[in-house]
């Protein structure tokens, strides 16, 4: 969560909606809209989910079938780059190394693995670094 945190920080979505992500069917924070786009993500990225056809009906209901490719790609690029992160044991990036309170304030910077240089990919067993 890493960088969709700070993606979202950054775009101005608050602080008390990203921390609703995993409850959005039950969340106030969240629009209809917003609820079929991450029912969605949830149904691909799960393999215990279906993309059920009453899923992808209630996607279209908010979505032109442009959305919903461009929606399906970013999901999918998103699971890979979870994925390559996991195989590789890459530490998270620190961007979200901001912290906020809960009214979106910037609080002091924490630093990071990454920044040091450990966590990197040239920095694993057996990788060369040129």
């Amino acid at each position: 969560m890493d960088i969709r945190h700070a993606v979202g920080v950054k775009a101005g979505v608050p602080t008390k909606k990203l921390a609703d992500v995993l409850t959005y069917g039950e969340s106030p924070h969240f629009s209809e809209r917003e609820r079929a786009a991450l029912q969605f993500s949830e149904r691909i990225t799960r393999d215990d989910l279906e993309v059920s056809e009453e899923c992808l009906a209630r996607v279209r209901e908010h979505f032109t079938e442009a959305e919903i490719v461009e929606l399906t790609f970013i999901i999918g690029y998103q699971t890979f780059a979870s994925k390559f992160a996991k195989a590789w044991r890459l530490a998270p990036q620190g961007f979200s190394s901001w912290w906020y309170d809960v009214e979106g304030s910037i609080l002091p910077q924490r630093r990071t693995r990454w920044f040091s240089g450990e966590g990197h990919l040239s920095s694993l067993p057996g990788s060369h670094q040129s």
